[in-house]
């Protein structure tokens, strides 16, 4: 089996190494990871400056863009047919991405693009920030990777998936067990944090997250706030498909203007 291996917190981030390392036991692994911290750059690609890739130290591959860059450019040029992954995988993220996080998630947005290109993929994320007990969620994920590997196979080239897996930080022997989950929704973010620079002008930061408002029992904030596991299947398409008919009455179709 071939792993190709991205995150969002740059190719030095302690979560990416401890999954590279407990992914080797399963798989042949491929890191293409970005130079920097992209957190929060979802599927962003970069078009007007060009991307280079270049090889660190301890073997893994960096690249001055987004972990979509990452993965889209080794998917389309930069790995031999031979190298071709059979699974896309994202992680471990510096902090949890459920919710809306998703849609923000630069860690999401990397398994996405492989999604996208028609391979299986997963994203990897700790709950809570500062790397507590990530060797055992390496393990977890490993493990989880290994029960995947049959469907990596097959229909699933024709029929991919994308899961979103969130990691309490806990010793292994009190990590739940993995729950199917559906998303919850936040609040909105708190206020946005204004300063002024050297030059008197005002600087705008972005206000944290806020706090979980769908955290009812069937939800990613709800199973990992009891110790488990949460891995939520995800879609791309946003379409409203329950309003479409609300919408076609209320503007029906009219022929086109002659």
């Amino acid at each position: 089996m071939r792993i190709l291996l991205s995150n969002d917190d740059g190719f030095r981030a302690p979560g990416l190494e401890a999954l590279h390392q407990a992914l080797q036991e399963v798989a042949t692994v491929k890191v293409v990871a970005p130079e920097h911290n992209n957190s929060a750059k979802s599927n962003s690609l970069t078009l007007t400056a060009p991307l280079y890739v270049q090889q660190a130290a301890n073997g893994f591959t960096y690249v001055n863009g987004t972990p979509a860059d990452c993965v889209h450019i080794a998917l389309t040029g930069m790995l031999a047919e031979h190298e071709l992954p059979d699974l896309v995988v994202s992680g471990i993220n510096n902090g949890a991405n459920m919710g809306d996080d998703t849609i923000y998630s630069g860690t999401v947005g990397a398994a996405m693009e492989g999604y996208l290109f028609g391979v299986p993929a997963v994203a990897f994320s700790l709950v809570d920030k500062g790397w507590a007990h990530l060797d055992a969620a390496a393990k977890r994920c490993a493990e989880l990777v290994r029960s995947l590997m049959p469907l990596t196979h097959g229909q699933a080239h024709t029929a991919p998936w994308l899961l979103n897996v969130n990691l309490p930080n806990r010793p292994y022997t009190e990590l739940g067990a993995l729950q199917w989950t559906r998303l919850g929704r936040r609040h909105a973010a708190q206020r946005v944090m204004t300063q002024d620079n050297p030059r008197g002008e005002t600087m705008y930061w972005i206000g944290a997250a806020g706090e979980a408002r769908d955290a009812t029992p069937g939800t990613d904030f709800h199973a990992t706030a009891q110790g488990q596991v949460s891995i939520t299947p995800l879609q791309v398409d946003l379409t409203d498909h329950d309003r479409l008919p609300y919408w076609r009455a209320l503007l029906p179709p009219t022929e086109s203007p002659r």
